[in-house]
């Protein structure tokens, strides 16, 4: 089979290059018609387990309480305070120009908030009619004082100092799009619980795509929204004298989006002209600088293509893939031109120098591919679509980096002419003459060396965290964060948290204070269910779990039924109201102040409380995991509520759960990984002491990173838990290259310290040109305005060297130790 596949490469590939060269260029150019259906997605929906039980009862709040999306504009006068009123008419304004932006619903701000304390209104009259800030008979003063001291408002739509206020900018509804993702919802649940039909399967196939469809629609608009609310807010900030910041989830989903466009297009052209300058400087010649870049740009363009044909959306998890490509498919050239030019010196024209080549290098290029596969595959394992996405992106790129490697590079090189100027055979070469020197020679201290450094990694990986803070994924000095920041420190947190009480079946109360006839308050003959709701022990609970949250340091706002109830009992004196009470203010409120002040707080329907909290996502204490724990057995064990009777939901429970998800996942497919690669080095080298040997250094390399990581007290997140998978698979590679030459050489010599400096000279380049060129072009990542593209690019550029300096002093002298051969 091998010697047919030999014949057939060399008689109809090799040996027609044209003939093949554009047969390569028609099929790209039909794969790149694809291109246009090449997409981004950095949404909230794609960073979220689909099986989690979680996003069912996210959803169910979300339309129980009618919450909205919503971004947040702070405002700060450099003048004066906020209630002065040539600042309180640049908000009105403001608020104005907003309500003009298509698909902003409605701006809730200081100017709308209702005031029960600021007038000599009388309570009966009010109850119609409540004022303003801007009412006429309001006292500005009064209002200020109940503004400020307001248990819903203060940190909230204010901050303490009285410096800033926010508005509340509400999007409009896709309803479209909300009952699709019902639909879509409920259909995944049912698939989950293998209870689905065949008819319903074929329905959510459908459904997923008219969902893309309208999501990217509605992405498109928000995305418009908010560019639109940018010029409004530096529009204002030149014409007036004030401070605009903006902060939100759909900010930061807009903002992510932005910064992975910009990532895929400036990172894969810097990557690119690094990859250009490495050639220059490596190989000197125009010949060996061009090759390589043609079959770096074939093989990026198909993949892009092949994603376009595919509908796979590139995530934030997945955006360096064009980079990953470019690196992947260099390294591979490299190898194949350092090869080549040892070969061609002694062969007598230019088809025999590249066949044998080709013919010496498929295998252990072939399970340098493989091996990666491997790595790339273990992300399979993971429960997250954008990871799994990546694991089978990144599979499919390495078949079209290996085939684009031994098709287009060695027909395009046929028609080339053969290089007649000998290479230097000495050790002129002298970091690798150095390196064998210190293997050889002090082998002893490497040993040593990697013992040490395997005692801090243990070390430092029990001190790994995981943790996802959406502050930190930006720079101090973007828009984003100091938005973020300015709210988390001005007006109550940025990420939110909901905690629901759910309380038994609804009984008529039997409290002493709640002994009048109820029917005092119907209007009609049947009872409402709202006169039975609000009992005494209700309230009571509803305070306690409040005051309970408000008291953690990690958390800012909180609001609740109990914001409310104790206005209206400082209204009432500071004398605590009864059930008969509450359940009359509530028949007697206005609507406006029921959606503002009830409503989002508690489903009469379904028996529940609502405790809305924000969490500040900026202090650097914060552990997300652990906080969520806490406040889970707190409420069992300190405030007695049973199981079942409460839960947590929200966006930072969502988030948490993914990055344990991923986290749990990253465990098992390291170990996948490990034993993949082993059975592959079995089957390549037939010795288990041999492939051992192999994976120590990668091994090492990988998990230094993690120990320095849990040392620096760098949490993993959702782009750097893939680190370790992706060092590995890549750095392996040049174990199998270097005890593929070893072996030669050793079969030739008979001799191990020989064969040492002999395959640190010969194959020892390659890999330290390959792996240079993959350490600066991941560290060309560096330069993004995304934090976790600067971690990632860092860490794997770290992981990449030590794997370099590894497989070039401890592989080698593990051989010297236990000569497997």
């Amino acid at each position: 089979m091998i010697k047919k596949i030999s014949h057939i490469y060399l008689h109809y590939i090799l040996s027609f290059p044209k003939y093949v060269i554009i047969l390569l260029m028609i099929i790209l150019l039909g794969i790149s018609s694809n291109i246009s259906n090449f997409k981004l997605d950095a949404s909230a929906d794609s960073l979220i387990l689909e099986n989690d039980k979680d996003l069912e009862k996210y959803r169910n709040v979300i339309e129980d309480y009618g919450t909205k999306d919503f971004i947040i504009m702070t405002v700060t006068p450099y003048k004066g305070n906020v209630f002065d009123d040539q600042n309180l008419e640049i908000i009105r304004e403001l608020k104005k120009e907003l309500l003009l932006v298509d698909n902003i619903e409605s701006v809730v701000s200081i100017l709308d908030v209702p005031l029960v304390q600021s007038s000599d209104t009388p309570l009966v009259e009010m109850i119609n009619d409540i004022p303003t800030i801007l009412s006429k008979n309001t006292d500005r003063d009064k209002a200020k004082d109940e503004i400020l001291s307001s248990p819903i408002y203060k940190n909230l739509i204010i901050s303490e100092n009285g410096r800033t206020t926010g508005l509340q900018i509400n999007l409009t509804p896709n309803q479209n799009l909300i009952e699709i993702n019902k639909i879509k919802t409920d259909l995944v649940s049912k698939k989950i619980n293998n209870t689905i039909s065949e008819s319903e399967l074929l329905l959510l196939g459908n459904i997923k795509t008219k969902y893309k469809i309208l999501k990217k629609e509605n992405d498109k608009k928000i995305s418009t929204l908010l560019k639109e609310a940018r010029e409004i807010q530096n529009e204002f900030m030149q014409v007036y004298d004030i401070e605009l910041r903006m902060g939100g989830i759909p900010m930061i989903a807009d903002d992510m989006i932005t910064y992975v466009k910009n990532d895929l297009v400036n990172f894969g052209l810097g990557v690119f002209l690094f990859i250009v300058l490495t050639l220059v400087i490596i190989f000197k010649s125009l010949k060996w600088v061009v090759l390589p870049i043609i079959s770096c740009i074939y093989a990026v363009i198909f993949m892009i293509g092949l994603l376009g044909f595919l509908n796979w959306e590139v995530t934030v998890i997945s955006s360096n893939f064009i980079s990953l490509m470019l690196i992947l498919t260099l390294s591979m050239n490299i190898h194949l031109i350092v090869r080549y030019r040892q070969l061609s010196q002694d062969m007598p024209n230019q088809l025999e120098a590249i066949y044998t080549t080709t013919k010496q290098m498929v295998w252990p290029c072939l399970y340098t591919a493989l091996t990666t596969i491997v790595a790339f595959a273990s992300l399979i394992l993971s429960d997250i679509k954008p990871v799994i996405d990546f694991g089978y992106m990144m599979t499919l790129g390495l078949m079209v980096t290996f085939f684009t490697s031994f098709l287009l590079f060695p027909t395009i090189l046929v028609l080339l002419k053969k290089d007649e100027a000998r290479i230097s055979t000495s050790n002129s070469f002298k970091f690798t003459k150095k390196l064998a020197d210190i293997t050889v020679l002090k082998g002893t201290s490497i040993i040593v060396a990697s013992f040490i450094v395997l005692i801090f990694t243990i070390y430092g990986i029990t001190q790994l965290r995981v943790e996802n803070s959406f502050i930190n994924y930006f720079k101090a000095d973007t828009e984003i964060y100091k938005g973020m920041k300015k709210i988390d420190d001005q007006l109550g947190g940025t990420t939110p948290l909901d905690i629901i009480l759910q309380f038994n079946e609804i009984n008529t109360p039997d409290d002493s204070s709640d002994e009048f006839d109820l029917g005092l308050l119907e209007e009609e003959e049947e009872r409402d269910k709202s006169q039975e709701w609000f009992t005494t022990d209700k309230i009571n609970k509803i305070k306690e779990v409040h005051d309970y949250i408000d008291s953690l340091p990690e958390t800012g706002k909180v609001l609740s039924l109990a914001s409310t109830i104790r206005v209206a009992e400082k209204l009432n004196d500071g004398k605590t109201l009864d059930s008969l009470e509450l359940a009359l203010l509530y028949k007697r409120a206005p609507d406006r102040v029921k959606d503002i002040a009830v409503n989002p707080y508690i489903s009469i329907d379904k028996n529940q409380a609502r405790i809305n909290v924000r969490i500040i996502d900026s202090s650097p204490d914060l552990r997300r995991d652990s906080l969520i724990k806490k406040i889970k057995d707190d409420m069992k064990n300190k405030l007695n509520l049973e199981d079942g009777s409460f839960f947590l939901t929200g966006i930072l429970i969502l988030y948490n759960n993914m990055l344990q998800s991923l986290f749990d996942s990253q465990i098992l497919s390291m170990g996948f990984v490990m034993i993949g690669i082993t059975l592959m080095f079995l089957v390549l080298f037939k010795s288990l002491s041999l492939s051992l040997i192999g994976i120590v250094p990668n091994l090492l390399a990988a998990t230094f990173v993690l120990g320095l990581m849990g040392l620096m007290n760098l949490p993993l997140d959702m782009m750097t838990i893939t680190i370790a998978a992706i060092a590995i698979g890549i750095a392996v590679d040049n174990s199998i290259h270097y005890i593929y030459r070893f072996r030669e050489e050793y079969n030739r010599t008979k001799d191990y310290n020989e064969s040492v400096y002999k395959s640190h000279d010969s194959i020892g380049r390659a890999i330290f040109f390959t792996g240079i060129t993959i350490i600066f072009g991941f560290s060309i990542l560096i330069m993004s305005n995304f934090i976790p593209t600067i971690i990632f690019g860092l860490l794997t550029g770290l992981a990449m060297f030590i794997a370099l300096i590894a497989v070039l002093t401890l592989l080698p002298k593990l051989l010297l130790i236990f000569k497997p051969f």
